[in-house]
């Protein structure tokens, strides 16, 4: 394997009863890069996760953290890695400092050992070190385990869904602290659901129904954007929908917030047609506009090939 390799997965397959969870993962992540997982609830993040941290076993294929194996080296993994689950998974009855001193026994290290790692975000909860875990607000609970999956100074971070249900200032934040992270070397492997985040990674795979789509800075993947993309308002947005959708030119329509966003083969169509043919369709205050597509827009688009 290549020494600045720090995650490797070749094949990995995982199966529930019936469901496939993942369908034949392969990547590879490099050393002090943020490597973000984006895709829907259901996609497989979270049981990727589990395998890579050896807490559940894959079907088929193998997979190496930091140059160890999942499944023979997994002791020499779990004293290297960092990992946040999903959901808050501290102690909620310990105070702030008891979940902190806990953890670091846990790996045979004390807090004063390694706080110059966590001291930038510590700091920003110290104020309330007394109160019990359970109290705290969501982007302090976030904070507070992000401490704690750093405390034994781990060479890989995963986080899995760190900001799902905060607030948008505490998600800034905590985007912020992994940024800084990552300049102290320390690998992060997130995963999220919000599209808007896949920018500040460095590298991203898109998932869904446990494959990947696509794996490319997100820079990239924008680029190959291949169709026209355009918003597309009126009067009547559930009626623009459906008659958007029928129309044979349009390759994709999907409701974006207060707009429509619709790609078409490049030369196929221009808007003046399109607006010609809404309006004859009984539509009013018909708006269209060019946009730069957005990953999230890539994604639709790879998951409707």
């Amino acid at each position: 394997m290549n020494t600045d390799t720090a995650i490797q997965c070749q094949s990995i397959s995982k199966k529930y009863d019936k469901i496939e969870a993942l369908k034949d993962i392969s990547f590879e992540t490099k050393k002090g890069e943020i490597f973000g997982i984006i895709g829907p609830d259901g996609a497989g993040k979270t049981t990727l996760f589990r395998i890579l941290t050896t807490l559940i076993l894959a079907d088929n294929g193998t997979a190496t953290v930091d140059g160890f194996d999942v499944v023979t080296d997994y002791e020499e993994i779990r004293k290297r890695v960092g990992y946040m689950p999903g959901r808050f998974s501290l102690y909620q009855d310990l105070t702030v400092e008891e979940n902190l001193n806990f953890f670091a026994t846990v790996f045979n290290t004390t807090v004063e050992a390694n706080y110059a790692l966590i001291k930038d975000i510590y700091q920003q909860i110290e104020p309330f070190k007394a109160r019990r875990a359970g109290k705290l607000s969501g982007g302090m609970k976030q904070k507070l385990a992000l401490c704690c999956a750093l405390i034994h100074k781990p060479s890989v971070l995963f986080l899995d869904e760190p900001t799902t249900g905060v607030d948008a200032v505490s998600r800034k934040e905590f985007w912020d602290m992994l940024q800084s992270l990552k300049t102290q070397g320390i690998t992060i492997l997130v995963s999220t659901p919000y599209m808007d985040e896949a920018s500040l990674c460095d590298r991203i795979a898109l998932i869904k129904d446990g494959e990947f789509l696509k794996i490319d800075t997100p820079k990239n993947i924008v680029k190959q954007f291949e169709k026209t993309l355009w918003i597309v308002q009126g009067d009547d947005m559930p009626k623009l929908l459906k008659d958007l959708r029928a129309m044979q030119q349009i390759k994709s329509c999907y409701a974006f917030g207060d707009s429509h966003h619709v790609t078409v083969e490049k030369g196929e169509l221009t808007m003046d047609i399109l607006k010609e043919y809404l309006v004859k369709n009984g539509h009013s205050n018909v708006c269209i506009q060019s946009i730069v597509p957005t990953v999230e827009d890539c994604f639709m688009e790879l998951s409707n090939r």
